[in-house]
């Protein structure tokens, strides 16, 4: 027996799933330019997916700021640079620690709410009972879904950097006596477009790679109410996976062009 039999079914089968992931993601592209356009239930997931993370990606992109700002002051105080901390904060928060964080919050709720919302439909036969009365069920689940994770993760970012932001301020304030105005002139004067440019089109892919794998896993779960389960639990593991990937084809575009 081949002691790496194992690891080669285990590379077949990634290989299977990527390109069944690809064929997929191709049908989203061909679906989502046909009538009918299901636009009451694109505003609907917008507003789910907006609304339902909103509250974590502001608590934790706070915390996030805070705990940045405190563990980077002392460093900074020992070299005599403190004022370059509202520049530090505001560009690492901004290019790549709020966009991956917030990714990988939505990919842990809304992936897997999606992954086990679809695959629930799927063992159920609501699916199959949609596409039976005239409705096209990846039109109306998968298409909604992706385009509004698409769309709302930038929002969220934009949301989760600010918060950051302020709760970086908040400390500075404290333990420095540092201004509101003060603060957020030196953030602006030295944010260029080079820093949001890369980081708002990243957060596109993020939200895209997010809708895209939990609809994936759900549309395609199998084996009862376990499948489901394993739905959920795959579309976070694949999702955040990806992210990464997608993370480090984008810095490495941005620095060979901007």
């Amino acid at each position: 027996m081949n002691v790496f039999q194992p690891l080669i079914d285990s590379f077949k089968i990634f290989l299977a799933e990527i390109g069944d992931l690809t064929f997929f993601s191709i049908r989203f592209f061909k679906e989502v330019f046909k009538s009918p356009y299901e636009f009451n239930e694109l505003l609907k997931q917008c507003y789910n997916i907006g609304n339902k993370s909103l509250t974590l990606v502001l608590v934790t992109g706070f915390i996030i700021g805070l705990v940045f700002t405190l563990q980077s002051r002392p460093t900074l105080e020992e070299f005599g640079a403190v004022s370059w901390m509202p520049s530090m904060v505001s560009i690492s928060i901004i290019r790549e620690i709020g966009p991956i964080i917030t990714g990988l919050i939505c990919a842990g709720k809304v992936g897997s709410g999606i992954g086990a919302e679809i695959g629930s439909m799927r063992v159920t036969e609501q699916i199959d009972a949609m596409e039976v009365s005239g409705t096209n069920p990846f039109k109306y689940l998968v298409v909604t879904r992706i385009l509004a994770t698409t769309l709302m993760l930038p929002l969220l970012v934009l949301c989760g950097d600010a918060i950051a932001i302020f709760g970086s301020y908040l400390v500075e304030n404290i333990k420095g006596s540092v201004s509101f105005l003060l603060y957020f002139n030196q953030v602006f004067n030295n944010l260029e477009f080079s820093d949001l440019f890369p980081a708002t089109i990243k957060s596109f892919f993020f939200g895209f790679a997010i809708g895209l794998v939990g609809c994936y896993k759900g549309y395609n779960c199998k084996k009862g109410t376990v499948g489901v389960g394993l739905a959920a639990n795959s579309a976070v593991v694949y999702t955040s996976m990806l992210l990464f990937v997608i993370d480090f084809i984008v810095v490495l575009i941005t620095n060979i062009f901007i």
